[in-house]
């Protein structure tokens, strides 16, 4: 279980990547219009826990 978890995990941080870059280009414009999209904030999260999860040996 602790497998399919860790592998999950990890998949979750792939697609997050992939959405982040993808919506780069309408981050940028959205900066430019004063409104900010929180991808970093996600990717971050989801770095993270990543990150924990691996750290543990789990």
């Amino acid at each position: 279980m602790e497998r399919l978890y860790h592998a999950t995990l990890f998949a979750l941080y792939q697609v997050t990547l992939l959405c982040g870059i993808a919506l780069l280009p309408l981050a940028l414009l959205t900066r430019r219009v004063g409104v900010r999209l929180p991808v970093d904030r996600a990717v971050l999260g989801i770095k993270e826990a990543y990150e924990m999860r691996r750290s543990t040996g789990n």
